[in-house]
């Protein structure tokens, strides 16, 4: 006769479903890590900050995709498409591009990337071009070829490299309007 493990097929009918709780308004779960984009570093000009945050959240609501890379997650040599919002809190090294990239202070992202708004608290090394806004806060470094259409820093934060306004088709359309007034000015 076969026995039955008593770990598969005996549920009994008093256990029910548990559901994980809820993270508070302010404070923590008491999983450490568990809020870490939430209890972020008070921040110099809250404005304009709120406007990188109410697009990033904005994207998401619009039933985007999202991809959070945890603490201690290591995700390496991958080419990330289709993401709408990308959370970094452990180490990417990739190719992306998408509408959305936050870096949290424990983060780090390797490589390129070419998104419309970049939040960074973290690290950023590699070449990144953001078309429409870049906000590094204190605890934010960035090095490598940097593009932006707008550019936010906190006092405190890092910024190193090849540094250039302008990103997107604009850029292009710009210099060859200026290569076309050129041409027309000496004929």
């Amino acid at each position: 006769m076969a026995l039955q493990s008593p770990f598969f097929g005996n549920k009994r009918e008093s256990d029910g479903f548990s559901p994980r709780p809820t993270p508070t308004s302010g404070g923590t779960t008491g999983l450490s890590g568990l809020n870490t984009l939430q209890t972020a570093t008070p921040v110099a000009n809250p404005v304009a900050n709120s406007n990188a945050a109410t697009a990033a959240t904005a994207s998401v609501q619009e039933g985007g995709s999202k991809l959070t890379v945890g603490p201690n997650i290591k995700l390496k040599g991958v080419e990330i498409t289709d993401c709408d919002t990308l959370v970094v809190e452990g180490l990417v090294e990739a190719t992306m591009d998408s509408r959305v990239m936050q870096i949290s202070q424990q983060g780090a992202f390797k490589g390129s990337a070419e998104i419309d708004i970049a939040e960074i608290r973290g690290q950023f090394d590699g070449s990144l071009t953001v078309r429409d806004k870049l906000v590094i806060y204190a605890t934010g470094k960035v090095t490598g070829k940097i593009r932006y259409g707008k550019l936010v820093v906190e006092e405190g934060a890092q910024l190193s490299g090849e540094i250039e306004f302008g990103a997107g088709s604009g850029t292009k359309s710009a210099a060859a309007k200026s290569a076309a007034l050129h041409v027309a000015a000496a004929a």
